[in-house]
């Protein structure tokens, strides 16, 4: 079976899954590379694996996930220059034939992440 790359991302603050949230994806290295943007779903998840089959290749990669302007419209109040405005996620990717899942929960002022299931 063919390994994927897949995330999701909760908002803590209002307890539930969190939409139209961009993604970009990018592959980390000697030339660092833009691999693909997303927008998240009702269901906080992107429509389609981030990376799949043969385009999922050891190395290092980055998530970036735009959090300012969800929580800007959600009617957050913010500081002018927001606390988070984009979430940076550095992770690597050592068997191309295995999932990875990797979620996002944040609030205006904290975030964790982990590797899923």
């Amino acid at each position: 079976m063919p390994g994927k790359l897949s995330t999701h991302v909760l908002d803590l603050m209002a307890g539930r899954p969190a939409a139209g949230i961009r993604i970009e994806l990018r592959r980390l290295g000697p030339v660092p590379s833009f691999v693909t943007t997303a927008v998240t779903n009702a269901d906080g998840r992107t429509d389609v694996p981030l990376l799949a089959g043969a385009d999922l290749t050891v190395g290092t990669y980055q998530l970036e996930f735009h959090v300012a302007g969800y929580f800007a419209s959600k009617g957050v109040p913010a500081a002018d220059v927001p606390f988070l405005d984009v979430v940076p996620v550095r992770f690597g990717i050592a068997d191309p034939s295995a999932f990875y899942h990797v979620p996002l929960l944040v609030t205006p002022w904290s975030y964790n992440t982990y590797r899923g299931s």
